[in-house]
């Protein structure tokens, strides 16, 4: 029999008590308030009157979950009886352990419903930690929904206190995660974490992981230095384990030593964030100057200070020049984002020396960010013989080995070499295993014919031009991907990028998309960036170019060498149609302003395919990005690289990254993955074969079927018990065929059932998801409020009401003894697709009320049109009486709403209404209003195309 939630909770309690938790009981918030106030008192080692605490408490329940984040490490001001002014630590941040811990459970709170909280860890009285427990057996993702129902329903309730917990912690005793508090529209079940220790080792049992992470000095260090606030996007980040071990490790060897060493964690795991809090903590050692973030290409330099930047608004300026860095070193900054080449140019000229001079025996750390590039010429070297008192840290995916080292003029240099000891490991094995990024699935495409026989490319042995660019060659790999992008990105949710060897042969490409994008072959949005030779080096404000030998480094193959007044003008050729496209003014004149904006249509999911030789194969982050075309030859750390474009984490729906490659890269890749993890990992990192997953997903049909045989049966489930039991099944479906569709070679006749039957058995699950979602009546939660139904793995957006009124086409010209079946059809259709459910209704009534009377099949569009404008308008008319709004008002907030697709602010919510209501009562006035606006756009905007 699986051990009782209620045990798990006690033996925990014991656990943390043996930990010198002192035990509390607190029922309620009155109680809660009242411990708070001795607490508070017992670490501050003061008294407060009520009237002092009342002061207290009002400056503790302003603000939202961000802001009371800052509030807690802050002091709080307050005016004694006595006319004086004193201060409240809320939380000791530099001597973490000289804190006051409590632990109690079971504490009851009412907002919109009642709810009892499993485990609530108090610092100072404060509740800053809350674990919420499962049974054995169940999962976690369980305990993770009912801290957001929390959420929605009691955490805001009363002063509001549990607005400051800093970190959740869930469990179901074998399983055990952690994650920061947020709102809920910021959280993700991506974003829970395991603990693991300085090896990597996972420790999930929920005793392991209180003994190490719920210590209370373990605690409060995570919360005081190891949580960033992100100031740009306003949610709380708590750094994974990998990233604590990395950061301790670089702060120990500077507090103790003077020796240089390397990071080395896989491309995609968060670098930047471990690379901002070192920084951080190092700048308030009173021991270290300055700390020097240091890039080693100027398209890195924006993205780099733009994501420091994230973490703490304005505290990173940019240096646009090298007299601009010379002035960050004179002043007070503390933190210096520049280029190796801005960096070198500073202590190299003869007009900066003079100001540079001083810095030359100062205590100075400085961090290389992807130190597998340009750090083996003599510029690297220049910078440490110049600078007598620096520490150099390296941070890398992928590290020089000898096996994959480029020589130069300096030799076959690797990391170790300049970097000295690796400090922290953490590779792409342990990342896809944790789930930090995904697994790669790598697709071989022939691409030409020798003789009578199809053959691989051998990259070894084809070297010739002719062959590898020939136009009939190119043409093919262009039609390829025209017929497969939209399988490959889950019809073009996600992005891609095409990389190629040389500018001239992505010019080549480039018209080829464009004249078939003419000739109506595809409507896919193209876009390409390339650096010419003038752009290529680093210049500084006099405009003299710096070359870095190092940069012999990049890549000794595949080159971006070419004319460079012709590459020029057909890249001004192409910004023209980018312009075109989107609306903007950019030229070559321009070029970082465009590399910047083309970066950012890619994340926005605007642009389709980039067309690329070196460019954005490093340093570019997109999560909405899936797909690498490859016709390049690529090899070792710059393989990895490109590769990593593709497996950031998303959402259930991104389940790997796609590489399809038009060369026989096997071989390759084989070496690069074994070189960058260990000889056994090629499984681990690339995905199984197409037949192994079509065999996973008969498996699951299997337990489906033993849970409902028939489509029918999901009608006769018991209890809701029985209904989890069939969504969870149907749920392992879903993740299983969302892996197969991204296969070239995926069709239902591999599976053990046909898709019109999988189709019914996917309306059944969105019934039972859409009862859920609509039923208010009980105060009772359901079991099935905990599931993450997933719907995002059912959207398809070639289903939509264009391919709908294709169908009711057919169904006017058919036999009337063939209509009932096409008509139900049809609504099966509607019933299974989630973005035509909210329209199901008014479609039916267009086929019972409009369709006999249309006596030509070709007006049907236009008929269907104008029923859909008529009910448009009267849904937007009934919303604005209904919720007492200015229509015109309305109006704009929708289009506004569309354009930008950011949600509207309350304030603007508000003023729509023509009747303002009270301070209490508009937070739940302007939900309600958000929610129905929501529904109009579902019903008459979304899948109409």
């Amino acid at each position: 029999m699986p051990q009782p939630e209620h045990i798990l909770e006690q033996n925990l309690i014991k656990q943390l008590q043996d930990l010198k938790y002192e035990k509390v009981l607190i029922r309620d918030e009155d109680d809660l308030l009242s411990n708070l106030k001795k607490q508070l008192e017992k670490h501050n080692k003061t008294e407060l009157s009520e009237l002092e605490f009342k002061q207290v408490l009002n400056k503790l329940t302003k603000g939202n979950i961000f802001e009371r984040a800052k509030i807690l490490r802050d002091k709080v001001d307050y005016a004694k009886d006595n006319g004086d002014t004193g201060y409240l630590e809320l939380i000791n941040q530099v001597h973490w352990c000289k804190n006051e811990y409590q632990v109690t459970n079971q504490i009851k709170m009412e907002g919109k419903y009642k709810n009892r909280y499993d485990v609530t860890i108090l610092i100072n009285g404060l509740p800053l930690c809350q674990i919420e427990l499962k049974r054995r057996g169940l999962e976690m993702k369980e305990a993770f929904n009912q801290t957001n129902r929390y959420q929605r329903h009691s955490f805001q309730a009363g002063k509001g206190l549990f607005q400051y917990i800093q970190l959740f912690v869930i469990s179901n005793g074998v399983n055990t995660k952690y994650y920061a508090n947020n709102p809920i529209k910021a959280r993700t079940f991506k974003q829970t974490f395991f603990w693991a220790d300085k090896e990597n080792k996972k420790i999930t049992q929920l005793s392991d992981f209180a003994e190490v992470f719920l210590e209370p000095c373990h605690l409060s260090k995570m919360i005081t230095k190891y949580i960033v606030l992100n100031e740009s996007q306003k949610i709380l980040m708590v750094l994974r384990p990998y990233q604590y071990y990395a950061v301790e490790a670089i702060v120990e060897r500077v507090k103790n030593s003077r020796k240089f060493g390397y990071i080395w964690h896989t491309t995609g795991s968060g670098k930047t964030l471990t690379s901002f809090k070192t920084s951080q903590i190092l700048t308030n050692l009173p021991e270290v100057k300055k700390v020097v973030f240091v890039v080693d290409r100027k398209d890195l330099d924006y993205q780099t200070i733009k994501e420091f930047n994230h973490f703490s608004d304005g505290s990173i300026d940019g240096t646009n020049d090298t007299k601009s860095l010379v002035k960050q070193f004179n002043d007070d900054t503390k933190i210096i984002v520049t280029t190796i080449q801005k960096l070198n140019t500073a202590i190299h000229k003869d007009r900066y020396r003079n100001k540079m001079e001083r810095f030359r025996n100062e205590r100075m750390v400085f961090i290389f960010d992807e130190c597998h590039r340009s750090q083996f010429g003599d510029t690297h070297q220049r910078i440490k013989d110049y600078f007598q008192d620096v520490q150099m840290f390296g941070f890398t995916g992928t590290p020089i080995f000898a096996d994959n080292a480029v020589r130069n003029e300096l030799g076959k240099r690797t990391t170790k070499e300049l970097f000295d000891k690796c400090l922290h490991k953490y590779v792409i094995t342990d990342a896809i295993r944790d789930g930090n990024v995904l697994k790669f699935a790598i697709e071989y495409i022939r691409t030409f014919k020798k003789k009578e026989e199809v053959v691989d490319i051998d990259v070894e042995s084809i070297d010739k031009a002719e062959v590898m660019e020939a136009p009939q060659r190119l043409e093919g790999i262009v039609d390829y991907i025209i017929a497969n992008h939209t399988r490959k990105t889950h019809n073009k949710r996600f992005t891609a990028i095409f990389c190629v060897p040389n500018v001239n042969t992505l010019i080549e490409y480039y018209k080829l998309f464009k004249a078939k994008k003419l000739n109506g072959d595809h409507d896919l949005k193209i876009g390409t960036i390339f650096s010419y030779q003038a752009n290529e080096e680093d210049a500084d404000a006099t405009g003299i170019v710096e070359t870095d030998p190092g940069d012999m480094q990049m890549a000794a193959e595949d080159q971006e060498t070419y004319e460079t007044k012709h590459s020029r003008e057909h890249l001004e050729d192409f910004i023209k149609d980018y312009n075109e496209m989107f609306q903007r003014n950019y030229s070559t004149n321009d070029f970082y302003g465009y590399y910047k904006d083309i970066g950012k249509q890619v994340k926005n999911q605007q642009l389709d395919i980039l067309l690329v030789v070196n460019m954005f194969l490093t340093g570019f982050d997109s999560k909405t990005l899936n797909t690498i075309y490859v016709d390049k030859n690529l090899r070792y750390h710059g393989l990895i690289q490109a590769y990593s474009r593709t497996n950031r984490i998303l959402n259930e729906l991104k389940s790997q990254g796609n590489v399809v490659a038009f060369r026989n890269l096997k071989k390759r890749t084989d070496e690069a993955i074994t070189l960058f993890s260990n000889k056994d990992a090629i499984e681990d990192i690339i995905l199984q074969p197409y037949e192994n997953y079509v065999a996973k997903f008969d498996a699951a049909i299997k337990r489906l079927l033993e849970i409902t045989p028939t489509v029918d049966s999901v009608n006769d489930l018991p209890s809701e018990n029985e209904e989890f039991e069939f969504v969870t099944a149907f749920r392992e479906l879903l993740r299983i065929k969302n892996v197969l569709s991204t296969f070239t070679e995926f069709t239902f006749c591999d599976l053990d059932i046909n898709e019109q039957t999988f189709e019914d058995y996917k309306s059944k699950y969105l019934d039972i998801r859409d009862k859920v979602r609509n039923d208010n009546s009980k105060e009772q939660v359901s079991i099935l409020d905990d599931i993450d139904f997933e719907v995002e793995l059912i959207h398809r957006d070639e289903i939509n009401v264009v391919y709908i009124l294709t169908l009711l086409a057919e169904l006017k010209d058919s036999k009337p003894s063939e209509q009932a079946k096409k008509r139900k059809q049809i609504s099966d259709l509607m019933a299974s697709e989630t973005q035509l459910r909210s329209k199901k209704e008014l479609i039916e009534r267009f086929i019972s009320e409009n369709l006999p009377l249309i006596t030509d099949r070709e007006n049907i569009p236009e008929e269907f049109e104008n029923f859909w404008t008529v009910e448009k308008m009267k849904a937007l008319e009934d919303l604005s009486i209904n919720e007492n709004l200015d229509q015109e008002k309305l109006n704009k907030l929708i289009a506004n709403y569309l354009f930008t697709e950011k949600q509207p602010l309350r304030d603007e919510v508000i003023d729509t209404m023509k009747e303002k209501p009270g301070l209490r009562e508009r937070k739940k006035s302007s939900e309600r209003v958000i929610d129905k606006i929501k529904g109009f756009i579902e019903t008459f905007i979304n899948g109409m195309g």
